[in-house]
């Protein structure tokens, strides 16, 4: 059952990012686009795309990029099967091993101050990845966990369904 405007708590603003500092919006949104032509470079799939911003949204607990890469996600043609077993990735059979090297590296570096990157993670994800692809998710983990940042501290955006 999904759930009516009365039945669901607002999510209070608490800073309109956008408004007071919108030369460092612009620059995310920049080093974002710079994200992407890396990744099509690379020739990183969008898919995979989706599932590293879900998972590192998940662990961050930004759940209005939960949100927005869930949808792109599905858009992008993941089964829901799948983008639902990004939470467990671990234990689900859903994923292959590149898909697990990815996954295994944003877990890491989204929590680089639990993890400094495990050399074990790092390893991974350098055998599953060439250089180039390993530099394109090194960019795409990044640029996400720095909206995810600006998502969870400002609380600047809300999710939908």
């Amino acid at each position: 059952m999904t759930p009516t405007a009365d039945d669901t708590l607002g999510v209070l603003m608490r800073l309109d990012i956008e408004t007071v500092a919108p030369t460092f919006t612009r620059a995310l949104e920049s080093l974002d686009a710079a994200t992407t032509r890396q990744l099509d470079a690379a020739g990183i799939d969008s898919r995979l795309r989706e599932l590293i911003r879900v998972r590192s949204s998940q662990l961050n607990g930004c759940a209005y990029c939960v949100s927005v890469h869930t949808k792109d996600a599905l858009d992008a043609g993941e089964p829901v099967a799948r983008v639902a077993a990004v939470s467990v990735w671990r234990e689900s059979p859903f994923f292959t091993r590149r898909e697990r090297a990815a996954l295994a590296l944003t877990d890491s570096m989204t929590r680089c101050a639990e993890t400094h990157v495990s050399d074990a993670d790092w390893a991974e994800a350098s055998a599953a990845f060439t250089p180039e692809e390993t530099g394109a998710l090194v960019a795409l983990i990044t640029t996400i966990n720095a909206w995810n940042m600006v998502g969870v501290a400002t609380r600047a955006w809300t999710p939908t369904l």
